[in-house]
């Protein structure tokens, strides 16, 4: 077994008890990594298609990556997987804090939880020592009082968690799993796997520590972060994710009103700087990392009164409950991000039900009797918070919302539809593809739904600064932001390969670690004489490998679009008259798939890809199901 994993996946059957290991060979690490990877390898290997997302069939998988449990900064992300009860395909969500470290520590490469509890539990794992413990009286609990009532049941203060409040018990389709209280594995619904799974919480403890190659040049980056490399992080540091919401707003590209506009009036109100010098209590951060990016809030009075134990609102969060429900009080938003932490929705899910439900309202297709009273225009806080807290307890209106887009534009008809901003059932995170348009490509292909992680932000490639990230890959020219040229393709292929490589390492995209640097970090952790090739590889399988699973459950090129809003251009800001054009992103999605090696049709890897990539395994399953060619 090479250094970097502990050869050992721990495997948890909830509807038998059984308890046991798989221990894969180094050729299964090799292959697969960690993170994106390994879901997607279980996935396609164990799941039928057509299985229910909220059955016992179904998996969930926490999936830390290879340099997850070392001393490197970033290295506290990891990845939660199942089959997605939001979009009915590939399930995947990133995740910081420190629980994926602690099970590594444990001994675990990863953790694959089976079956159907017939009662709440909750999962203990202490080293070798592993669990299946009653969670009666703590269902019901949010994350916060879990955490509490299993470390007092445990007398274990060094206990990490991975855990479900609410949202998650009542199956809410965007609710997340909170990992350490306010780390979310936010998208695809993860929560409402792990709730329909009657697992309540996931308590671990390690006493081990991962064995590395060669700690010298991890150890030579440390110090390097703590000081030359300080300039690269210190605004990330001083105003958190939030601090880039004001040039956002400057350049047209916030997305406000249900991304109706691209700037809002109450910006400023809202931004990193403005919670830095109000209401910021401390900062907080991942497993071993220097950036200290996370904010805990306090707001000690008022109708909005908010503990700092909650965390406190990143960008995304400050978009989706703040300018896109067209809300500019700060404390409203931190009271907003309480909730959704305390119960585990997701916070860009949950604001855009919110800010769908408010458009819907104010163009007559719902009216006070659908919302029980509430006024629901952009703008009111107090809406806001209460349609956030009916949807997660599934109260009136609130039932509606926690079932997604498609349960509401049945119940309101079919002139609801232009309103519901996803992509194949997600929706959209605070990112403006009318401002990015490869975004809005990456939003169209990826397997998860609209996302921001494994996806491009033109803005840092429209200049040479920028251009150093991608070099490696035979990128050398800069290109505008509203390019989408097969050029820009090009580069989005290269860079989206690149962010799933860093989630099957484990690894935060905050860090300044470019390809090469990367590559060096895998051979000091691992022992591997690799090559950047041969990890990018490793991340086009993964990426084939979700398209797989999706092709498998009867996804095709019909699922990869872009809303009709980012075809119609702003009429206000500095960005007004700017669209996308539909024959211009037909093309590029052409092209894309032309890059990739995908069929046109299927919108997955041919037999051809699938063999060059050693995924041999995957074409011939696919055939059973006529999803390859």
């Amino acid at each position: 077994m090479p250094n970097g994993y502990q050869g050992k996946i721990l495997r948890i059957n909830l509807t038998t008890g059984r308890i046991g290991c798989d221990a894969p060979d180094e050729h299964f690490y090799r292959t697969y990594l960690g993170g994106w990877g390994m879901v997607a390898y279980y996935l396609l290997r164990e799941l039928e298609p057509g299985v229910d997302p909220l059955g016992p069939g179904n998996l969930l998988i926490f999936a830390p990556g290879v340099f997850t449990g070392t001393q490197l900064s970033g290295s506290g992300r990891s990845a939660v997987g199942a089959k997605s009860p939001l979009t009915g395909g590939f399930g995947e969500a990133d995740v910081g804090g420190f629980f994926a470290a602690e099970l590594v520590r444990a001994g675990y490469d990863g953790l694959i939880v089976e079956g159907r509890a017939e009662a709440p539990v909750y999962i203990y794992i202490d080293d070798d020592k592993v669990e299946i413990r009653s969670a009666e009286g703590i269902w019901g609990k949010d994350v916060v009082e879990t955490e509490d009532m299993i470390r007092q049941q445990t007398d274990q203060k060094g206990l990490r968690f991975a855990a479900i409040g609410q949202a998650g018990e009542n199956l809410v389709v965007n609710a997340c799993v909170m990992e350490d209280l306010h780390h979310a594995a936010g998208r695809t619904g993860m929560g409402a796997v792990m709730g329909s799974k009657n697992l309540k919480a996931v308590a671990c403890r390690g006493s081990g520590r991962k064995a590395v190659a060669d700690g010298a040049p991890i150890k030579e980056l440390v110090s390097w972060l703590n000081d030359d490399g300080k300039s690269s992080y210190r605004g990330l540091q001083e105003h958190g994710t939030d601090g880039g919401l004001l040039g956002l707003h400057e350049d047209g590209g916030l997305p406000t009103r249900n991304f109706l506009e691209g700037q809002f009036e109450e910006a400023e109100s809202i931004t990193g700087a403005t919670m830095t010098d109000t209401i910021l209590k401390r900062r907080g951060t991942c497993y071993a990392c220097v950036v200290r990016c996370k904010r805990e809030v306090e707001v000690k009075e008022g109708k909005y009164k908010t503990d700092s134990v909650y965390g406190g609102p990143e960008y995304e969060t400050a978009g989706a409950l703040g300018s896109n429900c067209g809300v500019g009080n700060l404390e409203a938003v931190a009271k907003g991000n309480a909730i959704c932490n305390a119960t585990g929705l997701d916070t860009i899910g949950g604001g855009m039900m919110v800010s769908f439900a408010m458009e819907c309202y104010e163009n007559g297709i719902i009216t006070d009797e659908d919302t029980g009273g509430i006024k629901a225009n952009f703008g009111n806080a107090d809406a806001m918070i209460q349609l956030l807290e009916m949807m997660v307890n599934r109260q009136g209106i609130g039932d509606l919302l926690a079932q997604g887009y498609e349960a509401c534009i049945e119940a309101w008809g079919p002139a609801a539809r232009p309103f519901a901003i996803q992509v194949k059932g997600q929706p959209l995170p605070m990112h403006e593809p009318r401002y990015k348009f490869a975004l809005g490509l990456g939003y169209a292909l990826s397997p998860t739904g609209a996302d921001h992680v494994h996806n491009i932000h033109d803005t840092a490639y429209t200049s040479e600064v920028g251009m150093g990230g991608v070099q490696p890959f035979g990128i050398l020219e800069p290109l505008p932001k509203d390019d989408l040229s097969p050029a820009k393709v090009r580069l989005y292929l290269h860079h989206t390969h690149f962010s799933i490589l860093k989630n099957m390492l484990g690894m935060c995209l905050f860090l300044p670690y470019g390809p090469n640097r990367v590559t060096d970090i895998v051979r000091a952790v691992t022992g591997w004489d690799t090559s950047l090739f041969e990890l990018m590889k490793a991340a086009e399988r993964g990426l084939a490998m979700a398209r797989a699973f999706n092709a498998r459950e009867g996804f095709s090129a019909k699922d990869d679009y872009l809303p009709d809003r980012f075809f119609e251009p702003f009429t206000t800001g500095p960005l007004a008259g700017v669209a996308h054009k539909r024959h211009e992103f037909r093309s590029a999605l052409q092209t894309y798939y032309q890059m990739a090696g995908w069929d046109p049709d299927i919108a997955a890897p041919t037999r051809a890809k699938y063999q060059e990539l050693g995924l041999d395994w995957v074409a011939n399953d696919l055939e059973r199901h006529d999803a390859v060619v």
